[in-house]
Parts: C-alpha cells; structure tokens; sequence
C-alpha cells in the first residue's frame, strides 16, 4: 500500500486525538504506511494547501460543514465523509481507518 496521509477535521482538533492514535495502531497492525492527523475546521484550508492530503474525514459535530468542504475540493481527488457517529462515540480507530480506506478504494 502506498503511503497515504488522512486528515480528521473537528471543531478544534482535540476532540479526534484519541481517535487518531488508535486509527495509527490499527494502521500500523496492518502495517500500513498510513498519516494520520486531526485538525480544526479553522485549519483546514492551510493543511489542504500545504499537505499532501488523501482523504478528508469531519467528525460527526461538524458535519453540517459538509457542503463548504466538497467545494473546497471540488477537482481534486480527495475524499470526503462525515465519521461514522458510532464508531466515533466508540473510538473505534479500526473502523474510521476502515471507513478512510473504503472512501479511498484501498
């Protein structure tokens, strides 16, 4: 698998944090080559202009910020979805990980 970088958008990129290290552990379980960092919705606009960004996730609180983001990538080929609320809720790194890959036909 090639290196891939997901990039977890949420009111203030604090609340992902403990979902971004377990989505790290399952990558690196798998033993993929797998970024994975959260942000800000503030924020996203700069890491999308200076990061190398596969896929797009927004937490369940902001996906009423939806709509701006498929504008904002409209023509690039990156990925968009809301995390699933239960696997969100749960933590369960494995299955936005999963979620990520599926999006990204990997």
């Amino acid at each position: 698998m090639k290196e891939t970088t997901i990039m977890l958008c949420c009111a203030a990129g604090m609340s992902t944090s403990l979902l971004v290290a377990n989505m790290q552990k399952a990558a690196e379980k798998k033993g993929d080559n797998t970024q994975i960092f959260a942000c800000a919705i503030s924020e996203a606009d700069k890491n999308l202009a200076e990061e190398d960004i596969d896929c797009v996730l927004l937490g369940p609180q902001v996906k009423y910020v939806k709509g701006d983001f498929e504008q904002k990538l409209e023509g690039r080929d990156i990925p968009l979805a809301v995390i699933d609320m239960q696997a969100y809720g749960m933590v369960d790194g494995a299955k936005v990980l999963q979620q990520a890959y599926d999006l990204m036909d990997v």
